[in-house]
């Protein structure tokens, strides 16, 4: 001991939690030359970052205050408190996803998990004494998940890999720092653009992440103030181009869908219980999850004559999100529709064939559990493996070889987009159209913009008019002339044709009249 500064110092492994009515609070507790110290915190990533700083500094021999309890080194800085300047990466990211986690659908929070899994596995500060694997396990199935649906503490096999993390990042001041915050932002980036193996991502892939990685920045900035701005948009990284409108080739005719359909009754008894379920999705334009939680209520109309249109109010839709991303651990999670508020609905016509497919699903099989139309035989939901496997064998029975190794189909959401453009191209105000589909009309038009048969062909003869000279425009009407006094002469001669073999010897009355001039000569 020297000048009230001591070496003598010890961090309790274990971090204290005192459950209150409205919140929790974690306390950080450490000795300094026999007197205990403790620290409380309003999130336990603060409490994770503050315990680390304490370890690494006595870790490394640092000195530490008798009077303050911390290192003499903070105390170099009066403008800012130690667990403040010393917050990690990890640390960052706990808080971000539990501020995120409450008003976050299941699928939002898988995206922001897999952004944030991406973005720490470039941000260690040593290298990794456990498999990558290992890794991106403890912080997707606790870190990110578990912890935030009330597991305090992780599981025994990953308990050590969290204890890594927890002082194995870079500290969020590394970010703002002139000789790092470019090299740091550019190892995200470029994390964040490519798969587990080094591929590639897909373009829609690496740019949601990014924005989950731009709101955390945003966060840092504007609610934690650990940062001046954000360190992502210094950096000049071209932005994947992503496929913003559907493919034409991948929408199925009525012929074409017909086939499909038949073979997927025909493919089991499961299949048999799917016709209707993936009738839902090319008559109604329905996604899978809408589908997937239909009620008996969601019908208000279904009429037992053939012909007739009925009628669906869509209320809500249970999407796929996997159990680490639901309130109750189950693999969907009811939610609102897609882009609507709580309790708003959305009225969809059954078309006449999906009336006869939704008359005889219901006679045969009746509904299930919770008045669901459609279940698999054991009463359970309809999964999407169990579905996509029917789908897939059904199509390549029902398409020749040409068609199944083309995009026609290849994905159950197909039908929808098939749906949405036939409705389109039938002339349906893109209002309406809208209104079926769950979209906005802009969403609508840009996404369905080269489905739409026949516009291409229109633009073409208006830009062909709007380009000829004068004396081709004269050249065009002559011809245009032309060709309608050819028009009216063939018809004339057919009409003399059949007078003189069906009439009554007088002659034909169009003789009074004559032929235009220019008769017969003209080829079109």
């Amino acid at each position: 001991m020297n000048d009230g500064i001591t070496y003598k110092v010890s961090v309790y492994d274990k971090i204290e939690v005192y459950q209150g009515k409205k919140r929790n609070t974690y306390y950080v507790r450490w000795r300094v030359d026999n007197r205990e110290w403790k620290e409380p915190f309003h999130h336990s990533g603060q409490a994770d970052s503050f315990r680390s700083s304490l370890v690494k500094n006595a870790r490394e021999g640092q000195a530490f205050s008798i009077a303050t309890g911390r290192p003499v080194s903070w105390e170099r800085s009066k403008s800012s408190g130690p667990a403040e300047k010393q917050i990690t990466w990890y640390a960052l990211t706990l808080d971000y996803a539990a501020a995120k986690w409450k008003y976050a659908s299941p699928n939002q929070r898988r995206s922001i998990a897999e952004a944030l899994t991406d973005a720490t596995e470039v941000l260690f500060t040593t290298s990794t004494p456990y498999p990558r694997s290992e890794i991106r396990r403890a912080l997707a199935t606790w870190a990110y998940s578990s912890r935030l649906r009330g597991q305090a503490e992780p599981p025994e096999d990953i308990a050590p890999v969290i204890k890594w993390l927890a002082g194995s990042t870079i500290p969020v001041a590394a970010l703002a720092a002139p000789e790092t915050s470019a090299i740091h932002a550019r190892a995200i980036l470029d994390r964040i653009s490519s798969k587990q193996d080094g591929t590639l991502a897909a373009a829609n892939t690496a740019n949601r992440k990014r924005t989950v990685l731009n709101n955390l920045m945003t966060y840092a900035q504007l609610e934690r103030r650990l940062l001046a701005g954000n360190p992502l948009k210094a950096i000049t990284w071209s932005r994947p181009r992503k496929l913003k409108t559907v493919d034409p080739r991948c929408v199925i005719n009525s012929d074409q869908a017909q086939r499909l359909l038949d073979a997927v009754a025909r493919n089991s008894q499961r299949g048999k219980r799917l016709k209707a379920f993936f009738g839902c999705m090319y008559y109604a334009g329905l996604r899978p999850e809408e589908v997937a939680d239909l009620r008996g209520p969601n019908i208000i109309s279904l009429p037992e004559t053939d012909g007739e249109w009925g009628e669906f109010t869509l209320t809500n839709s249970q999407p796929r999100s996997g159990s680490n991303w639901t309130d109750d651990g189950s693999v969907r999670q009811r939610r609102e529709l897609k882009h609507r508020a709580k309790e708003e609905t959305r009225p969809v016509p059954i078309h006449p064939e999906l009336v006869k497919l939704l008359r005889e699903h219901l006679g045969e099989f009746g509904t299930g559990p919770g008045g669901r139309i459609f279940t698999l035989t054991t009463g359970k939901i309809v999964t999407d493996r169990a579905y996509l496997k029917v789908f897939h064998e059904a199509r390549q029975e029902a398409f020749n070889e040409a068609e199944a190794a083309s995009l026609l189909a290849r994905r159950p959401y197909d039908l929808r987009h098939a749906a949405v453009s036939t409705w389109l191209n039938a002339g349906v105000p893109p209002a309406q159209v809208a209104e079926w589909a769950g979209h906005t009309v802009d969403v609508l038009l840009r996404v369905y913009a080269k489905c739409v048969a026949g516009q291409q062909d229109e633009a073409k003869r208006r830009i062909l008019e709007a380009t000829l000279t004068d004396e081709q425009r004269k050249a065009a009407d002559e011809l245009a002339k032309a060709v309608q006094i050819h028009q009216i002469n063939t018809t004339m001669r057919a009409l003399r044709n059949l007078w003189e073999e069906h009439g009554d010897g007088t002659p034909f009355p169009g003789d009074a009249h004559g032929l235009p001039e220019g008769d017969g000569e003209p080829e079109p």
